[in-house]
Formats: structure tokens, C-alpha cells, sequence
């Protein structure tokens, strides 16, 4: 007979012949790893199922060493942990097994909707406007690639793992990549608005070895605003009527050279641009 447990494991003084049916369900959206038991380790008996999902991976670690990594399917676990001759070995240990064991549920699927972001204005040399304060915003997708290494260089024994957890170490990266990207790349803000794109692949590329690290992929990055504070954005706003009001001004004297031109060549007329074409 065999004992189904979906996200806890009954492994104690009282579980002595039935064998672990070990499965995991994410209700929340937002695990990226579920150990199994969440505290503490746990006697995983000879002979234990371990039910992966196919967004699943299964981390097995015996004897505090990760032994396999388990794809979607039913496997069959096998460790020292034979059931009754378990409980007889123990009693040195207080019927607790010392032959111990985990198992860790990764989330392999693709995390969306992640938020980067600048906490504090980032001092940015533009060209034309010197020296200014940005701030830049925008999301990113993550996805475990390499459980073992993302178990082992940042999960640790923690008993769940979730994006609200890492999403704040991975946008201080994103922002101190960002802020070295900005300034080998643009000259000028004004120059930002056509080369969100560009900025967005470019700071994903520089990214990858930082999630690889980890064990971890970048699936997307987005740039949805950089923005200066309101004192440039109100120079930029007058530098843009400025130029307006000298095209006005330059309509307005071909506007008033109009007549004259008329009455040197009938045939004349303008062109966009202001520009003049002579009929021959």
C-alpha cells in the first residue's frame, strides 16, 4: 500500500511500513522551488514514488549530497531507508533515521511579469544636457535552466523558494548592468525614444552570464520608460518648442518671399521642405 501526499510528507514515528508517494502542486504561481519536507530533513523510505509534472524538475539529495535530477514521469527512489528494518536501526537515534534524506520540487516553467527597476535617480553624462539624473523601469522573464545549480549556489535549505525572494537580488544586477550599458551606449536621452529595442537586447545579452551563474535563463528583458526627472524633462519640452518656433520663422520668410519669387519665375512653387522647383 502506498501513502499519496501532495505537499507534505508523513515521516515520522508513525509512518513505519507505508511507502512515500512524494508529488508537489504550486498553487500560487510563484514557487520556484518546494522542498519536501519544508523543515528539517526527512526518512525517504527504499522504494518511495516521486511524481514529477512536466514543468516540474525533482532534486533528490541523499545524505545531504544531490544525488539526481529527475525529469516529468513516476520515478522509483532508492536509498537505506528500507521500511521496519529502518525503525529497528534508529533506536540509537531515538527511532529518527540517521540516513536522511530530501526531496526538492523545481518550478522549471517561465516566470513573467518579474519587475526591474532604478529605487534611486542614477547619475547619466548626456551630451547635450550634461549631467542628469535617470530613472529606468521595466519587466523581465525568468526560468531555472540547471536545477542542481540553482539548488546548491542559491536556494540552500531553505524549505520554499519563491520570485519574491530572488526578484530583489536580480534587479540590483539588472540595474548595475543597466547603468554600465546606458553609458557605453547612448550619447543623449534625446536619442532614447527610437532605441528601446535595441537597449533591451543589448542588456539582456550582458545578462546572461550573470542568470547563468545561477543556474538560471533570461527568457526576455523590456526597458518600459527611462525617464529624467521633471526640471530636464521641462528643458527638453522647451527645446522642442524652440525648434518649432524656428521652422515657424523660416515659413515665415518664404512665406514673405513668396510674391517676389512669383514675379521673377510665374512657374515657381514650393515643395515640401521649402524648398523651391523652376519650371523651364
Amino acid at each position: 500500500m502506498v501513502s499519496a501526499i501532495k505537499g507534505t510528507l508523513l515521516m515520522g514515528t508513525n509512518n513505519i511500513v507505508f511507502l512515500e508517494n512524494l508529488e508537489w502542486f504550486d498553487d500560487t504561481g510563484k514557487e520556484l522551488v518546494h522542498r519536501l519536507p519544508e523543515k528539517g530533513s526527512g526518512e525517504i523510505k527504499f522504494g518511495a514514488q516521486l511524481t514529477v509534472r512536466d514543468s516540474q524538475a525533482g532534486v533528490f539529495f541523499y545524505q545531504g549530497k544531490a544525488l539526481d535530477a529527475f525529469g516529468p514521469g513516476r520515478h522509483t527512489l532508492k536509498t537505506a531507508n528500507i521500511p521496519i528494518l529502518t525503525k529497528i536501526l534508529s533506536l540509537p537515534w531515538g527511532l529518527s533515521s540517521p540516513l536522511r534524506a530530501e526531496v526538492y520540487f523545481v518550478n522549471i516553467k517561465v516566470f513573467t511579469n518579474l519587475k526591474w527597476g532604478t529605487r534611486d535617480p542614477v547619475a547619466f553624462k548626456d551630451s547635450e544636457l550634461g549631467l542628469i539624473r535617470l530613472r529606468a523601469f521595466g519587466v523581465f522573464n525568468l526560468q531555472v535552466l540547471q536545477p542542481v545549480l540553482f539548488i546548491n549556489n542559491l536556494v540552500g535549505t531553505q524549505g520554499i523558494y519563491t520570485t519574491r525572494e530572488i526578484e530583489e537580488y536580480l534587479n540590483r544586477v539588472i540595474v548595475s548592468r543597466f547603468n554600465d550599458y546606458m553609458g557605453e551606449t547612448i550619447d543623449s536621452i534625446l536619442n532614447l525614444p527610437s532605441r528601446y529595442n535595441e537597449l533591451s537586447e543589448g542588456l539582456a545579452t550582458r545578462l546572461q552570464k550573470d542568470f547563468r551563474h545561477f543556474g538560471l535563463g533570461l527568457a526576455h528583458l523590456y526597458i518600459n520608460a527611462i525617464t529624467p526627472p521633471p526640471e530636464v524633462q521641462q528643458a527638453i519640452d522647451d527645446r522642442s518648442r524652440m525648434g518649432v518656433f524656428e521652422d515657424m520663422n523660416k515659413l515665415m520668410q518664404m512665406k514673405r518671399l513668396w510674391p517676389w519669387k512669383k514675379l521673377r519665375n510665374p512657374k515657381a512653387v514650393p515643395v515640401p521642405g521649402w524648398e523651391w522647383v523652376w519650371d523651364s
